[in-house]
């Protein structure tokens, strides 16, 4: 039988070692490109049936009807958010699969590693003691044990992540569209949310009706020095209000894993130029901001889940008339997606 062949766009070492030790590898053609998929680079894909794109490939209308026209069938995202992909513009043309679930773990752990280094000033010792400096002068962090946290989001990072929590002793809030039954999680408003959590940690996906869901009017309702954590989407955040925010002395830390204007950043070297976005500069300059690559998601356990559910995706597409993992607009929002996924969406 002839392999699928797959463009796989947007690749780091660290993809293609996982793809490659994949279990099922060995049934795929994969041409691995360093580039992003986008109206300037579709033409790569010539002659293959899947194009496989991560979170900054910008898979918009006119990208779809250019892989399309080539003959390709499948855009497998290797993540769990679709925001790149016009889905909606897909349908009837190419099926979309993504990786719903890859290693909750590792980002809801991710999240707290942030808050700790934030608040307990982790970062700012390790480069102090490199340089034999051991006083604790501007170091006083604060105790989580007994502090209110809300999270905005309960699926299976969030829940995982209130779970950690727990084990601190803090006291849990949430905030979901569609709560998780029967979860012993204190549901609330968002505004309530907002005027009552100390730290605030965003695991929700990126919507229409999310888009800067932290703003400068969200931003009042809190607490003084509140801290947000955000290892989901970065335009859930309106870097500028966050930024005056900070300025403004109104929230207390920002630990940043995504930012919204990351395409062009992360994920690449500019240690040795001059990185064009003052906003994203501002912040990192900023003593109470820790920001990290969009890097929650990267361990060994998610690589290796990631690699084998994307190939499984694909496989399941081409032999069988199912595809578990499918995404279309008439699932744009999952809690309340009407298809059984007892067969392909069109």
């Amino acid at each position: 039988m002839e392999k699928i062949k797959i463009a796989f766009y947007d690749s780091k070492d660290y993809d293609k070692e996982s793809f490659i030790n994949s279990n099922v590898n060995d049934e795929f053609e994969i041409t691995y490109l360093e580039t992003r998929l986008s109206v300037d680079t579709y033409k790569l894909a010539e002659g293959c049936d899947v194009v496989c794109v991560f979170v900054n490939d910008d898979v918009n209308s006119e990208v779809i009807d250019k892989l399309h026209k080539m003959g390709v069938k499948l855009i497998a995202l290797r993540c769990a958010g679709y925001n790149n992909v016009d889905i909606e513009y897909a349908f009837g043309k190419i099926h979309v699969v993504r990786v719903p679930a890859y290693s909750p773990y590792a980002v809801a752990e991710h999240a707290m590693a942030l808050l700790l280094t934030s608040i307990r000033r982790i970062h700012k010792a390790y480069i102090r003691t490199r340089d034999f400096n051991f006083s604790l002068n501007g170091m006083t962090g604060f105790d989580l044990h007994g502090k209110t946290v809300g999270v905005i989001g309960t699926g299976k990072i969030g829940r995982i992540f209130i779970d950690i929590c727990r084990g601190f002793g803090m006291n849990i809030i949430a905030y979901d569209k569609f709560p998780a039954k029967d979860s012993g999680i204190e549901y609330v408003e968002l505004d309530e949310l907002f005027e009552r959590s100390d730290i605030i940690s965003l695991h929700c996906p990126l919507t229409d009706e999310s888009l800067h869901m932290i703003n400068a009017d969200s931003i009042e309702k809190m607490k003084k020095g509140v801290a947000i954590i955000n290892t989901s989407r970065g335009a859930l955040i309106d870097s500028e209000a966050l930024l005056e925010g900070i300025k403004a002395r109104h929230i207390g830390a920002a630990c940043l894993d995504v930012y919204e204007e990351e395409s062009n950043v992360f994920f690449h070297d500019y240690s040795n130029h001059i990185v064009n976005d003052d906003t994203l500069a501002r912040l990192i300059s900023m003593p109470n901001v820790i920001v990290t690559s969009h890097q929650a998601f990267l361990t060994k356990e998610a690589l290796s889940n990631i690699a084998d559910t994307t190939l499984n995706n694909v496989r399941e597409f081409f032999e069988k008339d199912t595809c578990t993992n499918e995404v279309c607009y008439k699932c744009s929002n999952l809690a309340n997606c009407n298809q059984a996924h007892d067969k392909k969406c069109f």
